[in-house]
């Protein structure tokens, strides 16, 4: 169940347009088991094939395909946060600012949901430690980073919550783009974010709330 999740989680991304043919993976953490995509798969067409099982030391439980080239980068998430999936993404707009930007500011409350303003790893070469490492290190205290000229990284509790901020970080990178282009976006100062946490924090903001009855 857990390999056809991902494969699934996969499929979703591409048909979002964040997944073009084989950049890309997903992982997601079961206790001393990591399910994660395959190298070389296309993963709009995705199975439960495609999908391999490591342990923590990346050694292969289950599946034909060798894992993802960036299996260390997801390993070593795992070994530093409490997430149990990762999403790592090509998707356009993020990594257009990937290109651009040492960080993605906030402009929109919504940003909060991931921790604050978007940080943007320093390059080094797929699949490689060094940007493991710094992927980990602009993971800290956030839900997603960047990765300089490459893409986008988004972690989550759950693998739906994973997939939905690297959603979301897409549609900041997008806004930030389109407000860009209008002018000289308006970037909201550490007062108004602490503001908004207040605010979500009483509202319950994000969460499913029933009417009360009587």
């Amino acid at each position: 169940m857990t390999r056809e999740a991902v494969a699934a989680a996969a499929r979703r991304l591409a048909d979002e347009g964040l997944f073009i043919g084989t950049a890309g993976n997903v992982s997601v953490r079961d206790g001393d088991r990591v399910a994660v995509t395959g190298t070389g798969v296309v993963l709009g067409r995705c199975t439960e094939a495609d999908v391999t099982v490591v342990a923590l030391d990346g050694t292969v439980l289950e599946g034909d395909l060798v894992p993802t080239s960036e299996l260390d980068l997801h390993l070593g998430i795992y070994a530093d946060t409490e997430a149990t999936a990762v999403v790592h993404t090509h998707a356009p707009y993020s990594t257009a600012v990937a290109c651009v930007l040492d960080e993605l500011p906030v402009l929109h409350y919504q940003h909060l949901l991931l921790g604050g303003a978007t940080r943007v790893a320093p390059y080094a070469t797929f699949g490689t430690p060094e940007l493991a490492a710094h992927v980990r290190e602009a993971l800290v205290g956030r839900q997603a980073a960047l990765m300089a000229n490459h893409g986008s990284v988004a972690i989550g509790p759950t693998l739906d919550q994973a997939v939905e901020h690297a959603l979301l970080l897409e549609w900041l990178a997008t806004l930030h783009h389109r407000a860009t282009a209008l002018g000289s976006p308006h970037v909201l100062t550490e007062e108004e974010q602490a503001d908004v946490i207040i605010q979500a924090i009483s509202r319950n903001y994000g969460t499913h709330q029933e009417n009360p009855r009587d």
